[in-house]
């Protein structure tokens, strides 16, 4: 086998097997939940894309279902909305994870419907060892846009500010822009990560780091920020107080059928949203919105 095939195999089995976010153990096929139960029947590939938001969710649910029938097959990888949406609506993915609504052009041009799981809130972020935790809206949009550009700026140690960001294809990087920064400008100077997981790996590896990413992603690696005197938690989001927030969804090719369609309805199962607050998020509720 060539190296790099090698690489790949082991890169998406580590993916798909590596333990996340679910507190319950897997269920076996002897002691399948309920919510599992629809699932036993089946067999097939799935194929899962898109917002790395949606990653620990995902991964905890396919590894449940795969213990639960091993006829089942699900692989799990990321790349953000942009690319969970094109995939999705291509055909190379049965679902494409978004963290932002699909665009009028997107709807007319792939046919997707929309489903949404869970909610999420996006916390601005520094290295733990800044003193700094809580900004005003105004200091946000102006870091942002480079006009902020020194920690001593805002009542902290000199030194310059590292700005963190994502691509535009990110649906968190779509939610801060258009609900922290206003669609506001962004700064040229801004180093861009692949990920929430490559944003909390960049930030804390770098004491000057400003960045952004998914609550549920937030660990003892960062440092959430307050906006206005508000954490970002997900309580504040759920409550409304925090305003930085925005729905997960998964996208199907139409209306989704048989393996994908059994696995959108684990997500929105009550095992599905146990695993969806395990791993720091809110379990979409259509009457609260």
């Amino acid at each position: 086998m060539h190296p790099l095939v090698r690489t790949a195999s082991i890169f998406l089995f580590a993916l798909v097997f590596l333990a996340s976010c679910g507190s319950e153990p897997a269920a076996t096929p002897a002691a399948a939940s309920p919510s599992l139960q629809p699932l036993l029947a089946l067999a097939g590939t799935l194929d899962i894309a898109g917002g790395t938001a949606h990653i620990p969710v995902m991964k905890e649910a396919a590894k449940r279902i795969m213990t639960a029938n091993p006829k089942i097959r699900i692989t799990v990888a990321g790349g953000g909305s942009g690319v969970g949406i094109q995939k999705a609506g291509e055909g190379l993915a049965q679902i494409g994870n978004a963290g932002r609504p699909l665009s009028d052009e997107e709807k007319e041009r792939f046919g997707l419907a929309s489903t949404p799981f869970a909610v999420d809130g996006v916390a601005v972020v520094v290295h733990p060892s800044r003193e700094v935790r809580d900004l005003t809206t105004a200091q946000v949009l102006d870091i942002f846009a480079g006009r902020i550009t020194d920690w001593s700026e805002l009542g902290g140690e000199a030194g310059g500010i590292n700005l963190y960001g994502r691509d535009e294809a990110s649906g968190t990087r779509s939610v801060f822009w258009k609900k922290a920064l206003k669609k506001g400008e962004i700064a040229k100077a801004t180093n861009i990560v692949t990920s929430n997981g490559a944003m909390k790996t960049a930030v804390s590896n770098d004491p000057r780091a400003i960045g952004y990413l998914s609550i549920g992603h937030v660990s003892e690696k960062v440092a959430a920020v307050a906006i206005d005197g508000v954490e970002p938690s997900q309580e504040n989001a759920k409550s409304g107080a925090y305003k930085v927030t925005r729905l997960l969804f998964m996208n199907t090719k139409g209306e989704s059928q048989g393996l994908t369609r059994a696995f959108v309805d684990y997500i929105l199962s009550e095992e599905g949203a146990s695993i969806i607050r395990d791993c720091g998020y809110i379990p979409y509720d259509p009457s609260n919105r």
